[in-house]
């Protein structure tokens, strides 16, 4: 919120452009390794799911790769 204030008078017709920023800045997909049925994560490491502009109903996609 500090780093983009939503408050600020940002030019867009809708009037989220500040959640437009924040998407932009934290990045829309993520790829994770699945090992054993279990996301394989660093200590310090989390999956997070982020609404900037809600509350709103969103479809998470998950795309599973196969390891051969």
């Amino acid at each position: 919120t500090r780093l983009v204030p939503q408050e600020m008078n940002y030019s867009h017709r809708e009037g989220n452009a500040d959640a437009h920023i924040k998407s932009s800045i934290i990045g829309t997909s993520q790829l994770v390794i699945i090992d054993e049925g279990r996301l394989v994560l660093g200590t310090w490491q989390a999956v997070y799911f982020c609404e900037f502009d809600g509350p709103r109903h969103r479809r998470v996609t998950l795309k599973i790769i196969a390891d051969k």
